[in-house]
């Protein structure tokens, strides 16, 4: 005769639950830890005003381009897409670097989640076949060992 409890007893002694006590413990503090390290870090950034592109309009004078390795180390712009734009401020007269969206890279992020939806659907498409033959075994496996009792 089979118990009603679902938590196997091996998950239930004094060790197992140490373990996972400790487990528990130490990616609750990296992650914990992980976040007040971010704090301190953009506490002590420079505050600067915003850029004037977001007060004023502006005129695009280069169009949306790719950042090159130095681009990307220095320049906050390129940190957010990868990609840059040169805007002039039309009241200020400021030439400032704009993060932009690429038509290229959005297609490319469209195919990627694309090939990871259709990947995904391979998988669980797997998952629920392996699944039903299971079950339909154990629903045999009980029918047979019922028409045995008989």
């Amino acid at each position: 005769m089979e118990s009603d409890c679902r938590i196997p007893v091996a998950c239930c002694r004094p060790r197992i639950l140490i373990l996972h006590a400790l487990f528990w413990g130490l990616v609750s503090l990296r992650v914990f830890g992980a976040v007040l390290l971010s704090d301190e870090k953009t506490s002590a950034v420079k505050v600067e005003g915003p850029p004037c592109w977001q007060l004023e309009e502006f005129v695009v004078t280069t169009e949306c381009l790719q950042c090159n390795a130095f681009q990307s180390r220095s320049w906050a712009a390129c940190e957010l897409t990868g990609y840059v734009e040169r805007v002039n401020c039309t009241r200020s007269n400021k030439d400032e670097h704009k993060s932009c969206r690429s038509a290229v890279m959005e297609e490319h992020l469209f195919w990627k989640f694309e090939a990871a939806m259709l990947a995904l659907m391979a998988l669980f498409a797997v998952v629920v076949v392996i699944r039903q033959r299971w079950l339909d075994r154990l629903a045999s496996e009980k029918v047979r060992r019922q028409i045995e009792s008989i």
